[in-house]
């Protein structure tokens, strides 16, 4: 008995590193509420997840952490909607902040997952063929349809486009779409990513290779491709990318118009291609060895 507890207490310890590493933000619930027309927000502090819906079922993008599911159909089932009515899964990234609980919404809703060209082999994979060797693996998921850029993913009546915004990973996704509110029709922007994790390579530095072949031009072609997408409505893989936190607390005095935000969306892609192109920069001099 006292082998066992300390095997316990061991195992504990052990995990503790890594429990601790998921921000507290990821986890906590926010209530989930409607963005626009069809669209509603179903994710954690910082961790989005976006439901949409419509007369033939409805789409859900990103399942997020191993644990996150439950907190999702939560948020989805709130609302008054129903869990089994998810049709189609799709996703941002496939890093295990976004991806890794997609096997578990795939087993309870029997959903087709839908995944962006470049990402499939690691969501095949469980993030096992990353090529940042520093990120959790998650559960092996399959993929249904593998999808290419401009790709468009039409259920009942609602397309939302897949834009190939790769290099934060290979196969890294911005979602559009339009929704109707009062009589207006507003394009929807869902950043996928547009960062670097720390240690990658965009070029060979010092005998090592770019983290992979074509990162850079990746990086190149998503911010083109963001900086001419039309936006009224900013959203992001993460809620930090779009202020989700200060447009909540905004939202009781202001409503759905805080969501709104094309200066805020330009604005932030200044800033992230700025960031990426120090970066380049610095590893094109030799200055820093990531």
């Amino acid at each position: 008995m006292k082998l066992r507890l300390l095997l316990v207490l061991l195992l504990a310890l052990a995990l503790k590193p890594c429990l601790a590493a998921v921000p507290a933000d990821w986890t906590t619930p926010v209530p989930p509420f409607k963005i626009s027309g069809n669209l509603y927000y179903v994710g954690s502090r910082d961790l989005a997840s976006y439901l949409i819906v419509t007369p033939s079922g409805n789409i859900l993008i990103n399942a997020n952490l191993e644990s996150s599911p439950a907190l999702i159909r939560a948020s989805v089932e709130q609302l008054g909607f129903h869990w089994a009515d998810t049709k189609i899964l799709l996703s941002s990234q496939a890093h295990y902040d976004h991806a890794a609980g997609a096997a578990q919404i795939l087993k309870e809703t029997h959903a087709q997952h839908l995944v962006m060209d470049g990402d499939v082999d690691v969501i095949r994979s469980g993030g096992a063929t990353d090529f940042d060797p520093s990120l959790p693996h998650f559960a092996p998921t399959r993929v249904d349809r593998i999808l290419h850029d401009n790709e468009a993913v039409t259920l009942g009546g609602t397309t939302i486009i897949a834009h190939k915004t790769a290099g934060h990973t290979k196969g890294c996704t911005t979602w559009t779409m339009q929704t109707k509110d009062a009589g207006r029709t507003l394009n929807v922007v869902i950043v996928g990513g547009w960062g670097a994790n720390p240690g990658v390579r965009f070029v060979p530095v010092q005998g090592k290779p770019a983290s992979y072949p074509t990162i850079a031009a990746d990086f190149d072609h998503a911010f083109a491709t963001l900086a001419a997408l039309p936006v009224d409505i900013f959203l992001g893989a993460h809620g930090l990318y779009f202020d989700l936190l200060p447009k909540l607390a905004r939202l009781p005095a202001e409503g759905p118009a805080v969501w709104i935000d094309p200066q805020g969306y330009h604005r932030a892609l200044t800033e992230h291609e700025a960031t990426y192109r120090k970066e380049l920069a610095l590893q094109q001099s030799g200055k820093i060895t990531p």
